[in-house]
């Protein structure tokens, strides 16, 4: 965290650049308001360049686009229902929005949208006090009528006004500030997450995509633990993504299995430990597929006779339930088949230090894993969080032994692209026959010689055909 003088000099250096010099003259001019707002004030006293540049008004949109006309490369409305403007300007995108006193109403998803004419008001409607700090333009005035700057020097998540008033107004801020926690480590202050609770079933009113937008950035955040203990604490988690607070399973007197809801935090810690040997910095796949990857031990439970817990077939069943809750928060199809994959598949490798693998077993390890390969090492490594050193270490060696064989056997044969060594019109040219069910048969026999034996060449492989089609 930078001191104040810091940061009011980062801001200072930021807003001499010839962009925010000639928006604030245009706008000074025309006779209208203009500041800098929300994250990139935020994010100047955090010592950090804010990914987006956030300006707010009292000129409506018609006017924001006569004043940008002639200075902007180009400019968008898409927005202009909620007041709206964005533009690019060289290699900068803003976005300029109308002063805004807009609220949902009880049973709307959708807020009804009110324009406003004061800086104040508009800070005041915004969701968290961290956020409700604004540079006006171009006098370079800071303006934080809501202390915003000491909670955050304080690391504290905290609304403008009444917590209650403002998640009335518009729910998500609930989801936001779980977000909050986890992109910036603050906490969450008593009487807002306190209102949290008491009005966690709001979030029914959110859209499923507004939902899920806030979910993929609390797990993108450098503390996703803090974020997803404010959803399951309050009870948010309860009504968007049950299958993690479900995890708090009752745990036996003699604590024969472990605590898997914190087994699942740890694992979601340590996959992003294991992002950067993969080259995976920053992958939701891989952080939402250790979240969920136990999500099927409550349904799969089992008291077995001794006082044993078993949670047998888990690794299925939790595939099924990931890619549900998926397609309810309308994740794209592509990002569904990888986190259900990873979770069908992240109990694979348990069991081969006991047993060692042969090669056919390495080689359907890699044809099974496909693109995710390197997301199950991560994955299989970051599920190991036994305190017992001995069964940590050992497994860490198998796991660097399989590996070892994975490269291995990449240097012997196409791995990346395991394939028969003949192919559909070889196959129809060597059998005499046309596109039929016969042939997929065919190509299926060669693809299971491939994965037990290797690559045995056209010849091999022909004659192996000829001796499996005589046979049918």
């Amino acid at each position: 965290m930078q001191t104040v003088a810091q940061a009011l000099a980062n801001l200072e250096r930021i807003t001499n650049e010839p962009l925010f010099v000639e928006l604030g003259k245009r706008f000074g001019e025309a006779g209208f308001e203009l500041s800098l707002v929300g994250g990139p004030v935020r994010d100047a006293f955090l010592g950090r360049k804010a990914p987006d540049l956030d300006f707010t008004t009292d000129a409506r949109p018609d006017d924001i686009i006569k004043v940008l006309k002639g200075f902007v490369d180009a400019h968008w409305d898409i927005g202009r229902e909620f007041g709206t403007i964005g533009a690019r300007v060289g290699n900068d995108q803003i976005e300029i929005t109308t002063y805004r006193a807009d609220k949902y109403e009880p049973e709307s998803r959708k807020p009804e949208v009110a324009f406003g004419n004061d800086l104040n008001e508009d800070l005041f409607r915004r969701d968290f006090t961290i956020n409700s700090m604004a540079l006006r333009l171009p006098s370079k005035t800071f303006v934080d009528p809501f202390n915003g700057l000491q909670d955050l020097l304080a690391g504290v998540i905290r609304t403008p006004g009444k917590p209650e008033d403002s998640f009335s107004d518009d729910p998500l801020r609930m989801m936001r500030g779980a977000r909050f926690a986890s992109q910036l480590g603050f906490e969450i202050e008593p009487a807002t997450f306190d209102a949290m609770v008491a009005m966690a079933a709001r979030i029914e009113i959110i859209s499923a995509e507004r939902v899920r937008d806030e979910i993929v950035k609390l797990m993108l955040g450098e503390n996703p633990r803090k974020g997803l203990t404010a959803l399951v604490d309050s009870g948010l988690a309860e009504l968007v993504l049950p299958e993690l607070p479900a995890l708090r399973l009752e745990v036996d007197e003699h604590h024969h299995h472990k605590d898997v809801y914190e087994h699942t935090l740890t694992v979601v810690e340590q996959a992003i430990d294991y992002e950067k040997n993969y080259g995976l910095e920053g992958d939701f796949v891989l952080r939402f597929a250790a979240l969920l990857h136990d999500c099927g031990k409550p349904k799969t439970r089992r008291l077995e006779p001794g006082g044993g817990v078993s949670f047998h077939q888990h690794d299925l069943v939790g595939s099924r339930l990931a890619k549900k809750r998926m397609q309810a928060l309308k994740f794209d199809n592509e990002t569904i088949r990888a986190v259900g994959r990873l979770i069908e598949l992240h109990l694979r490798f348990f069991g081969y230090g006991d047993q060692g693998w042969s090669d056919s077993a390495v080689r359907r390890y890699v044809r099974d894993a496909e693109d995710l390969l390197e997301r199950l090492h991560a994955l299989t490594r970051a599920d190991v969080t036994t305190r017992n050193k001995r069964k940590a270490d050992r497994l860490s060696f198998a796991y660097d032994d399989l590996e070892n064989r994975i490269a291995a056997l990449r240097e012997q044969e196409e791995l990346d692209s395991l394939r028969p060594d003949l192919s559909g019109e070889e196959i129809m040219a060597i059998l005499d026959l046309k596109p039929s069910p016969e042939v997929g048969e065919a190509r299926a026999f060669l693809m299971e010689l491939r994965l037990e034996e290797g690559s045995i060449g056209p010849e091999a492989a022909k004659e192996r055909l000829l001796a499996w089609w005589s046979s049918r």
